[in-house]
């Protein structure tokens, strides 16, 4: 199950933090959590929504409470931090303006731009997808007012 979501995790985390070693740090505190949480699983959802949901709540509380652990480090094979990769300039600059948004919007622009349906959205998250509709005008008007700087 790792190995299929291991990309899904990652971009999760990422969408939370600016530093390389907080990603990793993320990415092993979600994984701690999977693992706890996986005899709970009750399969009310897809494998995919319950490990969206529990990557957004580990990202949203470790941002909250900013503790640092001790950790190993795990090998992804994305690298959105490589400055030598033109492809990122838009990617650091995506990642810049959703950084400055409240850890809530970050979740909800970050399962948009997976292209989750509204409904999914809502269910990750836990509000209607009618509130999902005006949170994402909302996040993406927001998003268009921010400077390049």
């Amino acid at each position: 199950m790792v190995r299929e979501q291991k990309s899904t995790i990652y971009i999760v985390c990422y969408m939370f933090s600016k530093d390389r070693h907080e990603v990793d740090d993320l990415v092993q505190e979600v994984l701690v959590n999977l693992w706890k949480g996986f005899e709970k699983f009750e399969g009310r959802s897809s494998v995919r929504t319950w490990v969206y949901r529990v990557s957004l709540n580990t990202c949203i509380s470790f941002t909250r409470k900013k503790k640092s652990k001790d950790s190993l480090p795990l090998r992804v094979d994305i690298d959105p931090f490589d400055e030598s990769d033109t492809d990122n300039r838009q990617l650091r600059l995506l990642h810049r303006r959703i950084s400055l948004l409240q850890p809530f919007d970050r979740a909800i622009v970050l399962l948009w731009l997976e292209d989750l349906s509204y409904e999914e959205i809502g269910q990750i998250v836990g509000i209607s997808t009618k509130n999902v509709s005006v949170r994402l005008i909302r996040i993406k008007e927001q998003l268009k007012s921010m400077s390049n700087d």
